[in-house]
């Protein structure tokens, strides 16, 4: 009796110290993904951005000289058009940041799963703005770095979802495609050369013009400066505290395990 009570004592002590242990290796994701699904806040901030753009539709289209794109040879008579990245800007897909939270694993494991159950929901005010947009004569370009593989499906999702998505030209612009790689400049001077394109949308600084290779937090910073007057006319960011570039140029975009990750983190955290 008193052997079985030691081993069972070992036992709870062995699975306390495994929740421990994965609970502190997924705090952040949990408080972040926490965030996006549960808070008035941040779904406050995705329509309050949705609804200024829609207030600027009927300016910006009348506006021959509006153009959001930093690359665009600015040719006269282009149809309007409105260019959107996808994840966290237009599908919510904190779904699958929760299984890995749950499942103890990391990107990619699991994403192309995600992806293929075609089950991302809408980000908060995106629809109406679209179904506005769409209806004053507006093209709308998804601009994505999903890969190509993925392209069929996330089409799929999109029209599920009752958002505009046109026939008559290639409005999925997807990574890979077109020998296209991972930087935006070339696809959005692809859409720019038909369509004056007079709004942006995405959660990276990278969905609006590109940035020095491996830019530290510090160069992205003062990036957004250098283009303010862009901000809420023409370039429209969504709040993403799960992932993105921000959190990688913290650590000079290297692979480094979770304690390195942390260490840089704590490094780099302001108390005044």
């Amino acid at each position: 009796m008193i052997k079985s009570k030691i081993n069972l004592s070992f036992l709870s002590i062995a699975i306390l110290f495994c929740i421990k242990s994965e609970a502190e290796i997924n705090l952040e994701s949990l408080m972040a993904v926490l965030y996006s699904q549960t808070s008035g806040e941040i779904k406050a901030t995705f329509v309050q951005t949705y609804n200024t753009a829609e207030d600027l539709l009927d300016i910006a289209i009348e506006d021959k000289n509006w153009d959001a794109v930093l690359e665009s040879e600015r040719r006269s008579e282009r149809t309007p058009a409105i260019i959107l990245d996808v994840d966290e800007t237009v599908l919510d897909n904190t779904p699958f940041n929760a299984r890995s939270i749950m499942n103890n694993t990391n990107y990619p494991e699991g994403w192309d799963k995600w992806i293929y159950e075609e089950k991302a929901t809408l980000i908060p005010g995106v629809k109406d703005f679209l179904l506005t947009a769409q209806e004053k004569g507006v093209k709308i370009f998804y601009v994505t770095n999903r890969r190509t593989v993925y392209e069929e499906a996330t089409k799929n999702n999109i029209i599920k979802l009752g958002l505009p998505f046109d026939n008559d030209v290639d409005v999925l612009l997807t990574r890979g495609e077109n020998g296209w790689g991972s930087s935006k400049a070339s696809r959005r001077s692809h859409v720019s050369e038909k369509h004056r394109v007079i709004m942006m949308f995405g959660d990276n600084l990278n969905d609006f013009f590109d940035l020095p290779e491996k830019a530290n937090y510090v160069t992205r910073k003062d990036s957004v400066l250098k283009h303010e007057n862009m901000w809420g006319s023409k370039w429209f960011m969504l709040a993403n505290p799960v992932y993105g570039h921000w959190e990688q140029s913290i650590y000079g975009f290297e692979l480094l395990d979770e304690a390195s990750k942390t260490k840089a983190k704590l490094e780099n955290i302001r108390t005044n």
